[in-house]
């Protein structure tokens, strides 16, 4: 159940951080956690651990992305090469 969730919402949006997961799913980290290995054992998602920082400090964290999954090009004029 919660690994189509995440499934739908990085192809969605591309890739997404742990957190950010976290705050649109409702589940708990723990649970994030053992989902995000489910689907990396599976080569599903690609994970990167990622440092960013707020008022100085240090939070560490996970940017997952869809494996092997290009998000369609946005809508809008498109530039022409020259």
């Amino acid at each position: 159940m919660h690994q189509t969730l995440i499934l739908e919402i990085l192809k969605k949006h591309g890739q997404k951080l742990d957190r950010e997961l976290v705050e649109e799913t409702g589940i708990s980290l723990e649970q994030l956690r053992l989902v995000i290995s489910e689907l990396l054992a599976t080569k599903t998602i690609s994970v990167c651990s990622v440092i960013n920082y707020e008022n100085g400090q240090p939070i560490e964290g996970f940017l997952c992305r869809y494996s092997g999954y290009i998000p369609p090009a946005a809508p809008g004029r498109k530039v022409s090469p020259k």
